[in-house]
């Protein structure tokens, strides 16, 4: 008996399905997406984005035959849905003119995704489940080229049925990446094309091409593979012309579900290719159900630098780094095949630790369904390992290339999931990008070992955040070493700013701040600035860590002083402003590198253009969001924090934009709810704001909603999540999709923030410390954790004057020095208990204020799945 998994997460039917389009692959290696109909649409496999790349005559189709009576043929798809407009009349490779199912319901909880045919009138119940392995802290594993589909039907009638499932792929081989309207098999590209059958464990088509060779970016094969024993194929379809190829091939198989099975198989003519098909075979009592597998695979190992015009790099290869771990497609899908189990295992694992929690469905959704980013085309993992991402992609092309500090800034999801390919970011960013001088280029020219680096004025925002990121990846791993390797250049990086934006050491940036709005802020401001206090106190806690008492003690100096500047002449009352000033020559890194955007600063113009002054920007403490994901506290005090996070709600969040005026880009409309980038409550709106202003970001809406949460706001900060996801539904978005400046855009990772905010989790490895301060539903909690070293659920449930908690890691080993729990509203706590895996442990209880702090002498290390547990007495007071 096949086992049926009710699927957690969103479900989606009838015209949500539309834009629905669900990406399969691994970190690195392209993605063929799952639609919302059980099609197979935008493949983006071939070392390039393809939105709209979708491959002719390549579908599922069903076969079945009750005892008795006739044969049925289905595309395993529910009917297309509306617009059917094309001049030319739909495609014979769309399949337009073939059966399908009446309707579906498609339920996607990222990695998987289940897809439920219904059609009432046939005997079966049919459904597809399709993934790519995910597993925290694994990015080998996370990293496979493959997209699994298992297709489950149970014989719902009171008679046998035989029944074929098969899976028909046009040989794509040849193709370079470019998005082009096939619309059959035929097309100057193709030659040379060949489609062999393979027999064994697995038993498939090997693909492959010979019009394309060597280190041309479609270069490269494919495989169908599956571990059924009872199959049937056919490695070519008729090659004729008009609709002869589908008419055969539909026929045949509509007649017995058999096809030649004939292994036999001879390259195509020039300008043609093949499609094959794979099917497996089975009959099913009644009552009876069965799961049927296949297994797709790719490999391109051509990577090329298309992106970028400079001489030195463009058209370099740079190779993938999934390919050098197979020899061609049919090595990666038997290595998927013969570790499936494993893998599937601990995918499901990290399934179930996040749907398990008792966070909001919008977080869930929110957290899990971006975390997709990291797989698409928006990122990549060169032959060398590293990690390099643009800032989205393009339909046909990455967009702003190459790992642009000023957007990564936001993302929280891979330093969270992927610690070790977040560092080789950083080994980049200081590594390659800064300069002696400590000049950082905010983007990376790949290939690396060229020697050749962006030609641009270096971004405030971003080089800030550098220092940041680099103490979050040193808290996640506890890496000396890497610390140490890093840190030379990273303080460099940070005492630039005292060359160029604050020469007088004052704490407050000044002069020409370029960031992530594409220009350049002039004077005060606490979107760059906040970032640079943050920057000052994780190079403190660096400083002092690695025995620098001085340079710590200059750094600490220097933020108390802009922390003071700061509130004394930014803070309106309300929230923080900008104080806009034209700079001197001296302040400026005009003539530096030509200009790609209108500059600010125009002759016979008293102001430069593109600032915010008065505005109530939803940036202003973006510095102080990363300060609390990655513990370093308040930037500046308590209560203007929560009151400038108020002022964003309230004057930046509307419920209903139809009267909302934007002449800019449009991501919310008409009845949708959004927060828009900047507002002025208190009017003085430049006659030219800043461009982008009157825009909503998903990845600027997830900072703030983690802000407000952090804040105590919950309620406020849940709303924002639920408005982007609400405007993700499948009818007007994709919900596997927040774009920007392109799809799958990298500032929406600030979603796992979110999650951080909620559970009050932080992780310092060189301290062994781990703290949870729920926020939300305190009394029965659950939540995901990852540290560097392993990743689990955290539970917490306070019943009756008690407290107990337990960690239970899923994977790796987590070490423990102190454990530090928030007690909501309770000022007394008695230590009942402290045990790991079976075994009670030494530990004492310190109270601090609202939390509980656990100390465990000697350290321990937490391997069992049992985990660690506590058990708490509260005092009087101590909310349930």
């Amino acid at each position: 008996m096949a086992e049926d998994r009710v699927l957690s997460g969103r479900a989606f039917t009838g015209p949500a399905l539309r834009e629905i389009a669900f990406p399969l692959g691994g970190i690195g290696t392209g993605t063929v997406s799952l639609g919302g109909r059980g099609n197979l649409r935008d493949w983006e496999i071939f070392n390039r984005p393809a939105k709209g790349n979708d491959l002719p005559f390549t579908f599922f189709a069903l076969w079945l035959r009750e005892d008795g009576a006739l044969p049925i043929a289905r595309v395993l798809e529910r009917q297309l849905l509306p617009p059917f407009v094309d001049g030319a009349g739909l495609s014979p490779g769309m399949l337009a003119g073939l059966p399908r199912f009446p309707e579906a319901t498609f339920t996607g909880a990222y990695p998987f995704a289940r897809l439920d045919l219904a059609d009432h009138d046939l005997p079966l119940d049919v459904f597809l489940e399709a993934f790519n392995p995910f597993v925290p802290l694994d990015a080998d594993a996370s990293g496979l080229p493959v997209a699994i589909f298992r297709w489950t039907l149970r014989n719902r009638g009171a008679r046998p049925i035989d029944l074929t499932v098969a899976l028909s792929v046009l040989n794509p081989i040849g193709h370079e990446g470019v998005v082009t309207t096939l619309r059959g098999r035929r097309h100057p590209m193709f030659g040379g094309n060949l489609n062999q059958w393979i027999d064994g464990t697995p038993r498939g088509l090997r693909m492959t091409g010979a019009r394309i060779t060597g280190d041309a970016p479609g270069a490269g094969s494919l495989a169908l593979a599956t571990t059924w024993s009872d199959v049937t194929f056919t490695t070519h379809w008729e090659r004729s012309g008009w609709f002869d190829d589908l008419q055969s091939f539909w026929d045949d198989f509509r007649d017995d579900g058999r096809l030649s099975d004939d292994p036999s198989s001879t390259p195509t003519a020039n300008g043609e290719t093949d499609v094959g098909t794979l099917g497996v075979r089975a009959r099913l009592s009644p009552g009876e159900s069965v799961s049927l597998p296949f297994v797709l695979a790719w490999h391109f190992p051509n990577l090329t630098n298309y992106w970028n015009a400079e001489p030195a790099v463009r058209g370099k290869r740079l190779g993938n780094y999934y390919t050098a771990r197979f020899a061609d497609a049919w090595d990666a899908a038997r290595f998927a095949v013969e570790n499936l189990g494993r893998l599937e295992s601990r995918s499901r694992a990290y399934l179930d630790e996040i749907w398990q929690s008792s966070l909001p469905p919008a977080v869930l959704d929110a957290v899990s369904s971006q975390a997709s980013i990291l797989r698409t085309t928006t990122c990549l993992r060169t032959e060398d390992g590293r990690f390099h991402a643009f800032e989205g992609c393009n339909d046909n092309a990455g967009c702003c290339p190459m790992n642009c500090t000023h957007v990564w800034n936001y993302e929280q999801t891979l330093a969270h999931l992927f610690p070790e390919l977040e560092r080789t970011m950083r080994l980049t960013d200081f590594g390659i990008n800064t300069l002696p001088t400590g000049e950082q280029k905010f983007r990376t020219l790949l290939p690396i070992a060229s020697g050749e680096l962006w030609n641009y004025i270096p971004a405030a925002d971003g080089q800030m955040g550098g220092i940041m990121k680099l103490y979050r990846e040193w808290q996640i791993s506890g890496d000396d070493d890497f610390l140490r390797a890093v840190w030379p250049a990273a303080r460099r990086a940070l005492e630039f700013a005292w060359r160029h934006w604050d020469p007088d050491r004052d704490g407050v940036m000044e002069g020409e701040q370029h960031n992530t709005y594409d220009v350049e802020f002039y004077g005060p401001n606490t979107m760059t600035g906040l970032l640079y206090l943050g920057a000052l106190r994780a190079a403190e806690e660096i400083a002092r860590a690695l025995g620098e008492d001085a340079p710590a003690r200059e750094y600490r100096r220097v933020y108390e002083s802009g922390r003071a500047r700061i509130e004394h002449e930014l803070w309106n009352g309300q929230y923080f402003v900008q104080q806009v000033r034209m700079p001197a020559d001296d302040e400026r890194f005009a003539g530096k590198a030509p200009p790609r955007h209108p500059p600010g600063i125009r002759p016979g113009e008293p102001e430069p253009r593109y600032q915010y002054g008065d505005g109530c920007l939803s940036d202003q403490l973006l510095g102080q969001w990363f300060a609390d994901v990655v513990g370093l506290g308040h930037l500046v005090t308590d209560d203007k924090v929560r009151s400038a996070v108020q002022s964003i709600l309230r004057f930046n969040f509307k419920e209903r934009l139809a009267d909302h005026e934007c002449c800019q880009r449009g991501y919310a409309l008409n009845d949708e709810a959004g927060l828009l980038v900047c507002t002025w409550p208190n009017g003085g709106r430049p006659r030219y704001p800043f461009p982008y202003a009157d825009e909503v970001w998903t990845g600027m809406e997830y900072e703030v909603a983690a802000l407000a949460i952090y804040e105590g706001l919950i309620d406020e900060g849940l709303s924002i999540v639920e408005a982007v996801r609400a405007r993700h539904d499948g009818i007007r978005r994709n919900p596997w999709d927040e774009f920007e400046c392109g799809h799958h855009y990298a500032r929406a990772l600030s979603s796992w923030s979110v999650l951080l905010a909620l559970s009050g989790y932080h992780y310092s490895a060189p301290a062994a410390l781990l703290e949870f301060a729920p926020r939300i539903n305190s009394g029965d909690f659950r939540c995901f954790f990852s540290t560097g070293q392993a990743w689990g659920s955290f539970q917490q449930r306070i019943h009756d004057g008690h407290l107990g908690a337990r960690i239970s890691p899923r994977e790796g080993a987590l070490s423990l020095r102190t454990l530090r729990l928030g007690i909501p509203g309770s000022r007394r706590a008695i230590l009942n208990r402290a045990r790991v895996g079976t075994r009670d442990v030494p530990a004492s209880l310190h109270p601090e204020g609202s939390a509980a702090i656990i100390r465990f002498d000697p350290p321990v290390t937490v391997a069992d799945p049992n985990g660690v547990e506590i058990a708490i007495t509260l005092g009087v007071g101590a909310a349930e």
